[in-house]
């Protein structure tokens, strides 16, 4: 993988995480701003950034990688993501860079 594109994942894994941290916390809603331009900015550079909380799960998803807690159960939803699924788009072609790594549990 080229390595400016290395580089933008592990950008885009910080974020990611600086994001989840914001909104858990209300004192640091205040950088959500920030956040959001950041995330805006890589939109518009052709990343696609998707966060699949609260999602029902789908075995036949290609672009994530799930754990599951407790017991499988036939209706199940995600409930913690720990990466994000990215996506590049050029030249009109979308590719997935990074799978997403979740967790899912039933509902």
């Amino acid at each position: 993988m080229d390595p400016l594109l290395t580089l933008h994942i592990r950008i885009i894994n910080q974020v990611f995480e600086l994001d989840k941290k914001t909104t858990a916390k209300p004192e640091l809603l205040s950088l959500q701003r920030n956040i959001d331009r950041i995330k805006q900015h890589f939109e518009e550079a052709g990343y696609t950034i998707l966060n699949p909380l609260g999602e029902p799960y789908r075995e036949t998803r290609v672009d994530y990688e799930a754990s599951i807690t407790g017991d499988m159960a036939a209706e199940m939803e995600i409930v913690n993501v720990i990466k994000p699924v990215v996506y590049y788009t050029e030249g009109g072609q979308k590719s997935i860079l990074q799978k997403g790594v979740v967790i899912a549990a039933a509902k």
